[in-house]
């Protein structure tokens, strides 16, 4: 087996290990790999988080946009709850956001709707660690403040999420 051969074979690995953990946008996994395949093979949560960490932050913004896109309303109803990745049911289940009262309910699509329409990309959060009624508390806070503080917030919550993802992976799998 050439160089060549064996490396295509790792990316190949890593990509299909960890080609998700950016919500529905694989060139994150693969930018990675790109960068320093050696770093890509780290079993270390924190070493690899930063190297996912970095690839989001070097890209384009509107790959980024893209990237904030792609992750799904928070609190949302059943029909789009089956549209969503596993990681992500996963993780608002944990944080209750799928046993929302209806006022719960109504207030997060209000605030998903509204949200939208100003910044042009979800609410997002990294739920581990909070409740509901915390995550509707930093929803109202959010939605008062400028897009470029929001767009920055959402990309450093999207990497927490990734971090939180790859930690998962790699404990459960070695």
């Amino acid at each position: 087996m050439t160089e060549t051969e064996h490396s295509r074979e790792d990316r190949e690995r890593f990509m299909a290990r960890f080609g998700e953990v950016a919500e529905h946008s694989p060139w994150v996994a693969a930018a990675v790999w790109d960068a320093d395949p050696e770093v890509a093979q780290s079993r270390d949560p924190v070493v690899l988080s930063d190297a996912f960490g970095r690839a989001v932050r070097s890209a384009p913004r509107e790959q980024c946009l893209e990237l904030l896109r792609a992750h799904p309303d928070l609190a949302c109803g059943v029909r789009d709850r089956a549209q969503m990745g596993a990681d992500s049911q996963s993780e608002q289940a944990g944080a209750g956001l799928d046993q929302c009262t209806p006022e719960e309910f109504i207030e997060f699509q209000s605030l998903n709707l509204a949200y939208r329409e100003e910044f042009g990309f979800p609410f997002i959060i990294a739920v581990s660690g909070l409740d509901r009624r915390e995550i509707l508390k930093r929803f109202r806070d959010r939605i008062e403040r400028s897009e470029e503080a929001e767009f920055k917030t959402a990309v450093e919550n999207v990497i927490r999420i990734i971090g939180f993802r790859l930690e998962k992976i790699l404990s459960s799998h070695g």
